[in-house]
């Protein structure tokens, strides 16, 4: 396939959304890590607050936070992603004089 070919080919359209979403969930992810860790960690130890034994900035920082990406993921993967095939259509490849 040429490099003009390649722009047309709807899967990288597809491809490229989906990269954006994935770098979304970072940012969110790093966000609300950072946001609950510093935040809530950021004071003195006597001053802490805990949860199920865990410090709070700890707990809500990488523990909830893990469960919510899991659920934020697991959203995306079945609403937004697309199931797009890595083949080569038969159509295609005759249609470029057989080359791949």
């Amino acid at each position: 396939m040429s490099r003009d070919s390649n722009q047309n080919d709807p899967r990288f359209k597809i491809a490229n959304r989906e990269a954006l979403i994935g770098v979304g969930l970072v940012l969110i992810n790093f966000g609300w890590w950072y946001g609950f860790a510093y935040g809530l960690g950021s004071g003195s130890v006597e001053e802490y607050t805990y949860v199920f034994g865990f410090p709070a900035w700890f707990f809500y920082s990488c523990i909830v936070g893990f469960v919510v990406m899991v659920v934020l993921v697991t959203i995306v993967v079945k609403y937004f992603f697309t199931y797009v095939p890595f083949e080569v259509n038969q159509s295609e490849n005759e249609s470029e004089g057989g080359r791949e």
